[in-house]
């Protein structure tokens, strides 16, 4: 049986930890996650991880936030006046909002304060400065 490698499609079954042992994401109990390896489709210590696995394996993986989400960057915390957003959107701790960034290029952001005159929006990816652990198990690769 062949060892995945870069270039292979593979169908993984996984489950997220965080630091304290919470679940971020899992694949158990739906369809197992299906991409190519070396494609920069996954995280790049995902992808690591699974190099060199066979059908069958099973693994659990630290992956430094390096190789996860990166490091959050505290620049990318910004306070927008509350008069910029539109008349029908009301901002609340928590929430999601797509912006425009250069060229037109989504950018994801996250409500994360707020008072009477300004917004704070967190563009740092959620699990940013996170290293996470991966339960691993290779279903297949695709011939």
């Amino acid at each position: 049986m062949a060892a995945a490698k870069n270039g292979d499609c593979v169908k993984v079954h996984y489950t997220g930890t965080l630091e304290d042992g919470s679940t971020f994401d899992s694949s158990r109990g739906v369809e197992p996650l299906e991409f190519t390896l070396g494609n920069g489709q996954v995280i790049a210590g995902f992808d690591e991880a699974v190099v060199g696995m066979k059908p069958g394996d099973r693994k659990n993986v630290r992956v430094p936030a390096q190789k996860a989400y990166g490091m959050r960057h505290e620049k990318m915390v910004i306070s927008t006046p509350r008069s910029n957003f539109p008349v029908h959107i009301t901002p609340e701790v928590g929430q999601q909002i797509q912006l425009s960034g250069p060229n037109n290029q989504p950018i994801l952001v996250r409500v994360v304060g707020m008072n009477e005159d300004s917004v704070q929006l967190d563009a740092n990816p959620p699990l940013a400065g996170h290293d996470l652990t991966f339960d691993l198990e290779l279903v297949s690769i695709a011939e």
